[in-house]
């Protein structure tokens, strides 16, 4: 059966009768393969699904939304398209349950870059579906999130957020900026940085995975 985002799938090494999901959410321009590198390094009890995002950019590039630039080259992001890919993996979630023994309340995205700013829209505004979010080289946009997601309920949402002291493509202020907001709405929290760019460091993966399991 084909789901509605293009995925690939690390199955468990330790099969349970329902096993956790980790679902990887790359970044801007890149694709499934990218975060999908590192599979066979995170914890053998989850499912490891990597989803490819829906706007084709050529040459094996894919985007959850456009970032466009004006004439004074100020960024500018599509936010129509960054709530319908919201949206999109909110169902994929949805398909991904109903088609592999997936744990409905053992679900954790991890996302990078742009894949982490719709982690962060997508476990905001869907808390039911989204337990714990990892949210590596990104930023909470409220924009993207559902009108009134103050009102949902965050108490079984936990969040791991990292970022690198010198990224050129995302400011670290922006991901130090979102960390109060989450704070404010009661969820737990984990903010840790590195002295690196836009990218994942070998102790942030640790980190993680240690978050991960603990």
């Amino acid at each position: 059966m084909s789901l509605s985002l293009h995925h690939l799938v690390r199955e468990p090494k330790i099969k349970l009768n329902k096993n956790p999901l980790l679902l990887l959410l790359h970044g801007y321009g890149s694709n499934e393969e990218d975060l999908f590198s590192f599979a066979t390094e995170l914890p053998d009890e989850y499912y490891v699904i990597s989803a490819r995002a829906p706007y084709d950019m050529m040459y094996g590039s894919y985007a959850w939304y456009a970032i466009n630039f004006d004439a004074d080259e100020n960024k500018f992001s599509d936010i129509g398209q960054a709530q319908q890919s919201r949206d999109i993996i909110a169902d994929f979630i949805d398909e991904l349950v109903a088609t592999y023994p997936i744990d409905a309340n053992n679900i954790t995205l991890i996302g990078f870059s742009q894949g982490s700013i719709l982690g962060y829209a997508v476990a905001l505004s869907y808390p039911e579906k989204v337990q714990r979010l990892v949210a590596m080289s990104g930023y909470l946009n409220t924009e993207i999130a559902i009108n009134d997601f103050k009102g949902n309920g965050f108490t079984n949402l936990k969040i791991f957020a990292s970022h690198g002291t010198v990224d050129q493509v995302i400011p670290v202020e922006w991901a130090r900026k979102s960390i109060p907001v989450v704070e404010s709405l009661g969820i737990p929290v984990v903010y840790k940085e590195y002295p690196v760019g836009h990218g994942v460091t070998p102790q942030n993966f640790f980190d993680l995975k240690t978050w991960l399991q603990s």
